[in-house]
């Protein structure tokens, strides 16, 4: 996941570096969005005012390198764990300045934004190289150790979809489940406008009630199997099939990829990171416990 991350980094850094991006798209994402509370709209003014002061294009810049070293780390293996520990940090501070917060939280919404799933890959990859490494520790507590880390990365990613969860239960995403598709076909190449147009079609012949009702559903069980930790056999081969679906379609490959892409502006998406996740909990946890499951259970009882 790590050299796959840093692939998706290399991919926004280069957008980034648009000049249009640097020039003025990064200082006019700062901007409150129309409908946040007015107290995040005092603090977008202010952060605005300090960029200004220094220089926008300066920032922007700075940016922009910041993600180009992370990306470094990530495909090089360099100092993986300081830099996952400032891309965790960064893209926190980027979630909530340029980010909105993920907002906001009006008719329409579906999820906290990219950012913060950013964010949680970074906390995904410090769990993966954890500081103390397995080498000198009893079996026993070294596969404990890792179980903890497991989980802690399955819960942090079932809040996330829990919380995108309750947006699908909403009577706006229910009852209108395809205009997410529909307004991502704008300035897309006509086979992605065919390729989404079908599903349109398709939820408009299931009806967007029923559609919309399955997503939540959908949605709403990946949140509970994540967060109780049971069905993960299945639970995560669907959220990664879930989440490209997604991507492709109401995300329109997170295109259109002009000056700059069609999703946040500057980046591939947000449900590409969601499946890149789910592959990471496939592929790079589950082997060692189905390899060592007694270690796991062996860990003797307190007294």
């Amino acid at each position: 996941m790590r050299v796959a991350f840093g692939a998706i980094l290399v991919f926004n850094a280069l957008y980034q570096m648009h000049p249009a991006y640097l020039k003025s798209l990064f200082f006019a994402s700062i901007a409150a969005h129309p409908g946040q509370d007015g107290w995040y709209v005092r603090f977008t003014h202010w952060v605005m005012a300090g960029v200004q002061s220094v220089g926008a294009s300066e920032i922007a810049i700075v940016t922009v390198a910041i993600g180009v070293v992370l990306a470094v780390s990530m495909l090089s293996g360099i100092r993986v764990r300081l830099f996952a520990w400032v891309g965790a940090l960064f893209t926190l501070l980027l979630w909530a300045t340029v980010g909105h917060l993920g907002g906001p939280y009006t008719q329409g919404a579906t999820d906290p934004g990219t950012l913060i799933v950013y964010s949680l890959v970074f906390i995904a990859i410090l769990l993966s190289e954890p500081k103390v490494h397995a080498a000198g520790l009893d079996p026993v507590d070294a596969a404990s150790r890792a179980h903890d880390r497991y989980r802690t990365l399955q819960v942090l990613f079932g809040l996330l979809w829990a919380f995108d969860a309750v947006w699908k239960w909403t009577p706006f995403f229910l009852h209108h489940p395809q205009s997410y598709l529909i307004q991502s076909e704008a300035g897309q190449p006509a086979w992605i406008v065919a390729y989404i147009q079908f599903f349109v079609d398709a939820i408009q012949w299931v009806g967007p009630l029923i559609f919309g009702i399955g997503a939540a559903l959908a949605e709403s069980v990946i949140a509970l199997a994540l967060l109780s930790g049971r069905g993960m056999r299945w639970i995560l081969p669907f959220g990664f099939v879930y989440s490209l679906g997604i991507w492709t379609t109401a995300e329109g490959w997170g295109g259109p990829y002009g000056e700059v892409t069609g999703v946040g502006g500057d980046v591939l998406g947000t449900t590409i990171i969601y499946s890149l996740l789910f592959l990471y909990l496939m592929v790079m946890f589950a082997p060692r416990f189905a390899r060592m499951p007694y270690l796991v259970h062996a860990r003797p009882k307190p007294r």
